[in-house]
């Protein structure tokens, strides 16, 4: 951006845009906005770019998930700032939209700060979504981030027109003061153990949700084989690949929580059931076993000795009841 492009501290236009270095999807909007008359596309490395206008004026960084240095923040007139879609400081950290539908928050926004030299997400509040935030009507990360997303650049767009990036800048973070008593959660990024499924603490709310904003979810259980030396046993990851859905019907068969059994060996889809930690019921018609592809429940439980299934099983088979438990309770 350029210092005569920026009358009272309003930039109206950009002439660079930095990528990180590392492929980019074929939708991405950035490269076509930066490669049309006037504008210029960098790719960032370890040596920081030197557009041929001069020093950059400004550095907004979007979705960017590297640290700018410090050095090259110092070198823009204007400093950096960023997007953030979560009423900061209440969820700082990369994964935003995933924590805010995992805390079950009823409201949301966005805020405009600036990059700090040596911290994500530490800098000074630009602008922030008016109280109380705007209502969370998404049940997914695509939903909330196609609520959230216009928003963010509105926000951006209008702080620029208005000059409020421009020193000194004014605090505008209400956030946190009014919510004195809520300790701020970190919105670490989401892995294995996020999905890694607690029976003994989520509710079956908990888990649905769960299963919907990172899922697909997972546990392990014990396994038991028996082959020339005898009976062995294991431990296998089982992967609910396909999910659950709450049982609507009483139901009285188990014998503890996270503690599945396999409903309907006389019918021709058997499935697993597992009682919650609250009470409820949930219900998975297939199951992912690791190294193997997701199979009805039944099977992946009769080939991989779940529970005792016989090996060999035909419509004429006798079961002296309708159900069997797993071996093993999940953890």
């Amino acid at each position: 951006m350029k210092d005569d492009e920026v009358p009272g501290g309003s930039p109206r236009s950009i002439l660079s845009v930095v990528l990180k270095n590392r492929p980019y999807r074929s939708d991405c909007p950035f490269p076509r906005l930066a490669l049309t008359p006037n504008r210029y596309l960098y790719k960032l490395d370890y040596k920081p770019p030197t557009p041929p206008q001069g020093p950059f004026n400004l550095i907004i960084a979007v979705s960017f998930g590297l640290l700018i240095p410090a050095r090259i923040l110092a070198s823009a007139k204007y400093g950096g700032l960023n997007v953030h879609p979560s009423m900061l400081p209440e969820f700082p950290g990369p994964a935003p939209l995933h924590h805010t539908l995992l805390a079950d928050r009823k409201t949301t926004g966005v805020t405009l700060q600036t990059l700090h030299p040596t911290k994500f997400d530490e800098g000074k509040i630009v602008a922030q979504t008016p109280y109380p935030g705007i209502e969370i009507q998404a049940r997914t990360v695509e939903e909330l981030q196609a609520l959230t997303a216009p928003l963010g650049a509105k926000m951006l767009l209008q702080s620029l027109e208005d000059g409020l990036f421009v020193p000194p800048i004014k605090e505008a973070g209400w956030y946190k003061s009014a919510l004195t008593s809520r300790d701020f959660t970190h919105a670490s990024k989401i892995g294995p153990k996020d999905r890694h499924l607690d029976w003994t603490k989520w509710s079956a709310d908990d888990i649905l949700r769960r299963q919907r904003v990172i899922g697909p979810l997972w546990n392990t259980t014990e396994t038991c084989s028996i082959g020339n030396d005898g009976k062995r046993k294991e431990s296998k990851r089982i992967i609910w690949d396909h999910g659950f859905h709450l049982l609507k019907e009483e139901c009285h068969l188990f014998p503890a929580t996270g503690h599945p059994i396999i409903v309907g060996l006389r019918r021709a889809t058997p499935k697993v059931y597992i009682r919650t930690c609250d009470g409820n019921v949930l219900v998975a018609d297939s199951v992912k076993v690791e190294g193997e592809a997701a199979t009805a429940a039944f099977q992946a439980a009769k080939r991989n000795g779940l529970a005792p299934i016989p090996k060999r099983v035909d419509r004429n088979t006798q079961f002296p009841h309708d159900f069997v438990a797993f071996h093993s309770p999940l953890t």
